[in-house]
């Protein structure tokens, strides 16, 4: 695999100001819960060859892969990574989010409240994790120690799964009852502070469906950061700072890719994570490298996309780069109409909400 590489913006010449990408939302379209069934939520499928709409259930997605194409879906797992605790001093209550983990071992995290987490107070978690905040970042964010009983724990994943919760996005208020559910069926690199929401959609028998017709297979990993859920609070979009995500691909899927492409299947993206994992890796002509390190990729209207050539997603946040990067794909105008459609029709919005198909 090639060296780890820090992938930086790609700028484009845009006239385009953040409030052309609001829409207005009403509040109860919000999803608060995943659907009954994974496969059974609805899909819109755009055209953008037509500019046609059509209006579907997820498992339908079957119909609209070829043999040839290859779905490239990002295997990153959601941590528990909320951590309800108190402080060692006095009791107080503390909440911890954490972001990523640093080189050191040590933890980027956001607490709350912050009055409480100078440098060197210390909290505890459940009774089995410690943390003691090393530093106050200029963001306002911690970093943090944790030290834990390695006899009765592995690694800090184990902790965590014992004491954390999910760390569901703050737009959702109702309590989750399986938290697999906020979890893909193919979920394996433990890092994500937030899930790769469009692959929630699928089940294991709609996976085996695909293979079955001759649809390639394969995964990417891009630790999804909270970065994705901050908004964007420039005017121009091309002055937004986009946060950085470690990810990584192997030899073996880019080869599959490239073989397949080359061979004029199409390149279906499970997510804009996964799109953003392979543009960053791909050359001018679309071929794409093994590669690991940290992407600050930002896509917005007047992006070529070289990598991917359809792309599977939900339905993102008003002003959001997620909502920027799918205009980028299918047009600001025709994602506009769609979303517009997409309200009337009573669709369900954001992370545990309804899916697109933009081919």
């Amino acid at each position: 695999m090639d060296e780890e590489k820090n992938i930086v913006n790609e700028r484009v010449a845009t006239p385009l100001v953040t409030h052309d990408f609001f829409y207005d939302l009403p509040e109860e379209l919000i999803a608060q819960t995943p659907a009954e069934k994974r496969d059974q939520s609805r899909l819109m499928v755009l055209h953008r060859d037509s500019g046609r709409i059509e209006h579907r259930i997820f498992h339908d997605v079957v119909e609209y892969l070829r043999p040839e194409d290859m779905l490239v879906v990002n295997s990153s797992k959601v941590i528990p990574a909320r951590l309800l605790g108190v402080s060692e001093k006095n009791g107080a209550p503390m909440e911890l989010l954490l972001l990523k983990m640093l080189p050191s071992g040590e933890w980027e995290t956001l607490v709350r409240p912050g009055k409480r987490a100078k440098e060197g107070a210390r909290f505890v978690f459940g009774e089995v994790l410690r943390a003691e905040v090393t530093a106050v970042l200029p963001d306002g964010n911690r970093t943090v120690r944790f030290t834990y009983d390695t006899n009765a724990y592995r690694n800090i994943y184990e902790v965590l799964n014992a004491v954390g919760n999910m760390p569901l996005p703050p737009y959702i208020k109702t309590r989750l009852e399986d938290k697999n559910r906020y979890q893909t069926v193919y979920a394996k690199e433990e890092g994500s502070a937030a899930a790769p929401t469009a692959g929630l959609h699928f089940t294991q028998e709609l996976l085996a469906e695909l293979r079955q017709k001759g649809v390639g297979y394969g995964e990417v990993t891009l630790h999804v950061g909270l970065g994705t859920f901050r908004p964007v609070k420039v005017e121009r979009i091309e002055d937004h700072l986009m946060h950085a995500e470690h990810f990584c691909i192997t030899p073996e899927v880019a080869d599959e890719i490239n073989r397949r492409r080359a061979a004029g299947g199409r390149i279906v993206s499970v997510g804009t994570t996964t799109c953003r994992v392979l543009e960053s890796v791909s050359d001018e002509n679309g071929v794409v490298r093994p590669m690991s390190g940290n992407t600050q990729i930002f896509i917005y209207p007047g992006y070529r996309f070289k990598a991917i050539d359809a792309l599977i997603t939900n339905f993102h946040l008003p002003e959001s780069t997620l909502l920027m990067l799918v205009s980028a794909l299918a047009g600001k105008d025709f994602i506009m109409r769609a979303y517009k459609e997409a309200v009337d029709e009573r669709y369900r919005f954001f992370s545990f909400g309804d899916a697109m198909l933009i081919e």
